[in-house]
């Protein structure tokens, strides 16, 4: 008995969901991206596996004007043979209410910055000001079926002189799961983490929240993508957020964008150390295509 609880044990701490981030790899992009292939490259995405997929966002279309037809894509997709789950990004109590108006919608992704001037930056609101509207939220995703995905943007270091630390991440962490959140993804928003720093807070803060699902949204340069996903794999996360040839990035960054962590990346990583997860190989090079399709017309 105790070899097989072993044995299902190690499997699942050989699984790891992947988290396909379309919307991440648009929003920044100036020309609109026409609906139908908006529509057309998700629904290519559906086919492939992916745990979740970060599809689009419910915030003012002045901020983003990428995601203007948020709704209208998601309308145009069928989900009838997909196991995966959708995500879609909010940054207010309306944007809250537009979303959870969709029974499809899975996840409510709320960024949260322990960065002042970031918080500002992003959506507007100081950081006291944030904690009340995420917890409004809370309440909404609660009546609604749904789940908060809150993303712990500046996660990994701040580059706008606000006041940084692991105890402050710590600190945070503490009381977000007091309020409530049960899924924390650290973000790396401009690409500065550092694998010391990657270890260190996966592996303190993953076994001291045994309840909370860590994930890692991590941007990062062709040459040290692979030393942030060791680091966080072998800290122990089991959630990394991608996007197709790491296309996109935070339009609200400060510096020239590093790009999304690239999800052939983390699938190499991961079939390298035999790692399972859902994807399906041949889905995943048709979705491949069609991504460069799309990014290569329209950046």
């Amino acid at each position: 008995m105790l070899y097989i609880y072993s044995i299902m044990k190690t499997r699942e701490q050989d699984h790891v969901k992947i988290i396909e981030c379309p919307r991440d790899a648009m929003q920044g992009i100036r020309d609109f991206i026409p609906t139908e292939l908006k529509a057309q490259y998700i629904q290519a995405l559906l086919r492939v596996g992916f745990d979740t997929i970060d599809f689009g966002s419910f915030v003012s279309p002045r901020a983003i004007p990428q995601m203007a037809d948020t709704a209208v894509v998601l309308e145009s997709l069928d989900l009838s043979s997909s196991p995966s789950k959708l995500l879609a990004i909010i940054a207010n109590v309306r944007g809250a209410e537009d979303a959870c108006r969709f029974e499809a919608i899975d996840y409510l992704g709320f960024p949260f910055s322990i960065s002042e001037n970031f918080q500002m930056r992003n959506t507007h609101k100081t950081i006291d000001q944030s904690v009340d509207i995420l917890k409004a939220i809370i309440a909404l995703a609660e009546e609604h079926d749904k789940q908060v995905v809150t993303y712990l943007s500046m996660g990994f270091g701040n580059p706008y002189g606000d006041p940084w630390s692991v105890e402050i991440v710590s600190k945070w962490t503490e009381r977000l799961y007091a309020m409530g959140i049960k899924i924390l993804s650290l973000s790396d928003t401009i690409g500065s983490s550092e694998p010391q720093t990657i270890d260190y807070l996966f592996s303190n803060l993953i076994p001291q929240y045994p309840e909370i699902e860590f994930g890692a949204h991590l941007h990062t340069t062709p040459s040290s993508w692979y030393e942030k996903v060791d680091a966080a794999f072998n800290a122990g996360c089991r959630r990394f957020d991608g996007a197709i040839q790491g296309f996109g990035g935070c339009p609200m960054a400060k510096d020239e964008l590093t790009g999304n962590m690239p999800t052939e990346k983390l699938l190499s990583y991961f079939t390298s150390k035999k790692i399972h997860h859902n994807l399906n190989a041949l889905s995943f090079e048709s979705a491949y295509n069609e991504a460069l399709k799309i990014f290569n017309q329209y950046h």
